[in-house]
């Protein structure tokens, strides 16, 4: 019996080669892999830079809250104000989306009060921290009732406006420190600086008011709208407003006829209007008095060209500042 053994053909060089290039790169492949899941394996266990973590959510009724919001909380946060740019706060209206925020905040940060009755109603809903500032600070309310809601036909109702004076400021400041640190106790030493920083600012814009209003002709300011007590009583002045609390109330006959004769006594030479609001009720005084009007910025918002422009709370307070200055005849 004859047996035939039968074997392939031999490959050729090329052949030889083009198969140990894959078997190179089949081996190559695996290593590439397995690389990979141990390099997900360390990311997955090694804590996350404080930098690269979830920023914390923080609502604001309105701007000063912001204000103070974003500079203390600097990167580790994020800040929403929900009152938008060039609007007035007082009637504020919440839109679906802005009432979600409020629910899903980290922290809310409010005057209260009934100052923005909106933002009350939906931070009510919440299960997270609320900062009702106007119940948080030492307020000295003069003949202010401290005890009792904001409102802006009540002549005994307690003046909101407390953000004005720069020293109740500072008790802001340092109320959304510790608001700040009880939801995120990580950033303790951060939001401390920050704050001190502020507060340093802050101490230093109080002496330049202290020091810019030492020695005026005239200590008399009028208004449209009393917005400015409690900077008032800081430095020595006294506020009359038109229209009290309220900035869109129509002037009362006799009101106006009191401040007219007031104005005229004391040697006034500038009717305050606001931003945000109409000038006119300014303008009717000062035609009676026959004296020209100028503004004031209650800094309850700022306008977009305002932001673009580089004003924040510090630049706006010292523009006030000089106003005050010449309307007053200060040295």
């Amino acid at each position: 019996m004859r047996v035939i053994l039968t074997m392939g053909a031999r490959p050729n060089t090329n052949q030889r080669r083009a198969q140990s290039r894959a078997a190179r790169s089949t081996h190559i492949g695996a290593i590439a892999v397995c690389v990979l899941m141990v390099a997900f394996a360390v990311a997955a266990a090694t804590p996350v830079p404080a930098a690269a973590a979830a920023r914390r959510q923080v609502v604001a009724a309105f701007y000063p809250l912001a204000y103070a919001a974003e500079r203390v909380g600097g990167q580790r946060v994020s800040v929403a104000n929900l009152t938008p740019a060039g609007a007035e706060p007082h009637d504020l209206e919440l839109t679906p989306d802005q009432v979600d925020e409020v629910l899903d905040a980290d922290l809310v940060l409010e005057l209260g009060r009934n100052f923005q009755p909106a933002v009350e109603h939906a931070a009510e809903q919440r299960d997270g921290p609320t900062v009702k500032l106007l119940d948080a600070l030492p307020i000295k309310a003069g003949n202010k009732a401290g005890n009792k809601k904001v409102n802006e036909s009540d002549p005994d109702a307690l003046d909101p406006h407390v953000w004005l004076d720069p020293v109740s400021m500072v008790d802001i400041v340092t109320r959304v420190q510790k608001a700040l640190t009880d939801i995120d106790p990580a950033g303790k030493s951060g939001y401390r600086a920050r704050a001190d920083a502020l507060r340093a600012e802050l101490a230093a814009l109080d002496q330049r008011y202290r020091t810019g209003l030492a020695d005026c002709d005239r200590h008399l300011i009028v208004t449209s709208h009393e917005a400015f007590g409690y900077l008032a009583r800081r430095y020595g002045l006294r506020q009359e407003g038109v229209a009290g609390l309220s900035p869109d109330a129509e002037p009362d006959p006799k009101r106006l006829a009191a401040l007219t004769d007031l104005a005229k006594r004391e040697h006034v030479t500038v009717i305050f209007s606001e931003e945000l609001v109409s000038p006119r009720i300014a303008e009717t005084l000062a035609r009676e008095v026959g004296v020209h009007t100028d503004t004031l910025n209650p800094l309850e918002g700022l306008t977009n060209a305002q932001q673009k422009s580089g004003l924040d709370y510090l630049s706006v307070m010292d523009n006030n500042l000089a106003r005050l200055r010449a309307a007053l005849g200060c040295k």
